[in-house]
């Protein structure tokens, strides 16, 4: 593989692992979040953001977390068929299978740049009590999504490597 790929892969797969590696740790923020939560919904009066601020965690947990999950092939696949295969078999149809990731990642991504864009231009706020501004958790998403879109170019490029018979 020419080094500008090596390079990219290197890159993006110590990027993707530091921000997975900080990103596991936002789960003991959620749990404190809930657990103040509940505490305030029984001694004190219960408040209004806890809920959504979980919910914002979440969605930042999962959309950070996921190109760190598919560098180490921890995502779902039906292993009906494809726990049977040879190993040559398996990467063939992951080079295969990765273009539909990658035109829905792009999709989704041009959806969320526009939704930032948007919430940062009108001031897009939640329709709760609590009227959060949207655009930070919208941002956040549209990183997320950038970053699985790079990660599944190394995924690509590393099952590309392994079909030639080397080692990225």
């Amino acid at each position: 593989m020419p080094r500008a790929i090596r390079l990219y892969v290197r890159w993006v797969e110590a990027f993707n692992r530091r921000i997975g590696r900080i990103t596991m740790y936002g789960i003991f923020v959620m749990m404190a979040v809930l657990m103040y939560s509940s505490i305030s919904k029984t001694f004190f009066n219960p408040s209004l953001m806890t809920l959504e601020i979980a919910q914002f965690l979440m969605v930042s947990y999962f959309i950070l977390g996921g190109p760190y999950s598919l560098q180490l092939g921890d995502h779902v696949r039906m292993d009906l068929l494809y726990g049977r295969w040879r190993p040559r078999t398996k990467t063939w149809v992951d080079v295969f299978t990765v273009f539909f990731l990658i035109t829905f990642l792009s999709v989704l991504l041009y959806g969320a740049f526009n939704s930032t864009y948007y919430s940062i231009l009108y001031g897009d706020r939640a329709p709760t009590a609590w009227r959060p501004y949207m655009w930070p958790i919208k941002s956040i998403m549209a990183f997320g999504i950038l970053l699985m879109l790079l990660q599944s170019f190394a995924v690509l490029f590393r099952d590309i490597a392994k079909l030639r018979g080397e080692e990225l």
